[in-house]
C-alpha cells in the first residue's frame, strides 16, 4: 500500500468525527431556536388564551379563581353583542369605516411618496428623505396637544375628517418601506414605461402598484391594525354616536346595566374577544403575502 493511500485512510476516521461534531452542533442549534420560538410564541399567546378563558367565566366572576370555568358560559359573548347600552354592531361599522377612510389613502399616499424617493432624480431629495426619517424620532407627546387643539380650531372635531387628512398626508414609516421596496426595481422597466409614452404617474399606476401586491399587504396590516385598535383620537375627536368600540370596550360592561352597578369582567373580555375578531382574520388571510413582502423589502435584486 503506498503511502499516499495510508495517510488517506488514517485521515478517514477524523473526517467522520467532524461531521459528527458538526452534525451535533446543528442539532444542537436549531433545537435551541426552535425552543426559543415556542417559549416567545408563548408569551404572546398567553394574555389572549387566558382572556379567551376568563371570558368564559360566570358574570358575577372576577379575574382570580379556576383558569377554566365548569361549565362554559357562551352566552358571555350573546350578551356582549346585544348589551342594551353599548350598540356593538353600530360601533363596528364605525369602526369598520373609520379604519378603511384612514388605511387605504395612507397606504396609497405613501406608495406614492415612496415611488418618488426611489426613481425620481432631483435636486434635494435625500435631504428631503433625512427630513422625513427625522420625523419618526419626535415623541407623540409633543405633537399630541398640539394636532388636538389644531383640529379643535378648526372645528374638525366629532368628525372623521382628522382620519381623512392623516390618510393623504401619509406615513414616514410606510414611505420609507415603499422607498426600500421599489429601490430594487430594474431601470429598464422606468424605461420601458417611458418609451410607451407613459410619464411620472402613469409609470407608478400601471407598472409600479400592480407589482407591489406584497408590500401593500404589509403597509395595509401595519396601519389597519394601528387605526383599528387606536383609543386616544377616538375617545378625544369622537363623541356620542361616531366614536369606535375602542372607547366604548374599554368604558367596560356593568351588570345590571346602570350607574350602581359593578363590572362584569367576563362580559367585558367577550367583548374584547369579538373586537379583536376582525383584524385577525384580515390578517391571517393576508399572511403570505405579509411574510413575502417582509423577506423582499430592503433586499437588493
Amino acid at each position: 500500500m503506498s503511502s499516499l493511500a495510508l495517510l488517506r485512510r488514517r485521515a478517514q476516521p477524523r473526517r467522520r468525527r467532524r461531521r459528527r461534531r458538526r452534525s451535533r452542533t446543528w442539532l444542537l442549534g436549531r433545537a435551541l431556536l426552535y425552543v426559543t420560538v415556542l417559549v416567545l410564541g408563548a408569551l404572546f399567546v398567553a394574555p389572549a388564551v387566558w382572556g379567551f378563558l376568563v371570558s368564559l367565566r360566570p358574570l358575577n366572576a372576577g379575574i382570580s379563581g379556576a383558569l377554566i370555568s365548569h361549565p362554559l358560559h357562551w352566552e358571555n359573548y350573546s350578551r356582549a353583542w346585544h348589551y342594551p347600552t353599548l350598540n356593538f354592531p353600530h360601533y363596528l361599522k364605525n369602526t369598520i369605516f373609520l379604519t378603511a377612510v384612514a388605511t387605504i389613502p395612507i397606504v396609497l399616499t405613501s406608495a406614492m411618496a415612496g415611488f418618488g424617493f426611489a426613481r425620481h432624480r432631483a435636486k434635494g431629495r435625500n435631504a428631503l428623505f433625512l427630513v422625513m426619517i427625522a420625523t419618526t424620532f419626535i415623541p407623540f407627546a409633543v405633537t399630541f396637544l398640539m394636532t388636538y387643539f389644531l383640529f379643535l380650531q378648526i372645528h374638525l372635531v366629532n368628525t372623521y375628517w382628522p382620519w381623512v387628512l392623516w390618510g393623504v398626508s401619509g406615513n414616514a414609516g410606510m414611505i420609507f418601506l415603499f422607498r426600500q421596496f421599489y429601490v430594487n426595481f430594474p431601470t429598464e422597466l422606468d424605461d420601458a414605461a417611458s418609451i410607451d409614452g407613459c410619464g411620472r404617474l402613469r409609470t407608478f399606476v400601471q407598472v409600479y402598484l400592480p407589482n407591489s401586491t406584497s408590500i401593500l399587504a404589509v403597509a395595509s396590516i401595519i396601519m389597519g391594525i394601528g387605526w383599528w385598535g387606536d383609543y386616544v383620537w377616538a375617545q378625544l375627536l369622537l363623541n356620542g354616536d361616531q366614536t369606535t368600540l375602542a372607547p366604548k370596550i374599554a368604558y367596560g360592561y356593568y351588570e345590571p346595566p346602570g350607574v350602581q352597578s359593578i363590572m362584569s369582567v367576563p362580559e367585558t373580555l367577550a367583548g374584547a374577544m369579538l373586537y379583536t375578531i376582525v383584524p385577525l382574520i384580515f390578517f391571517f388571510l393576508m399572511q403570505k403575502k405579509l411574510a413575502r413582502g417582509i423577506v423582499t423589502t430592503g433586499v437588493k435584486g
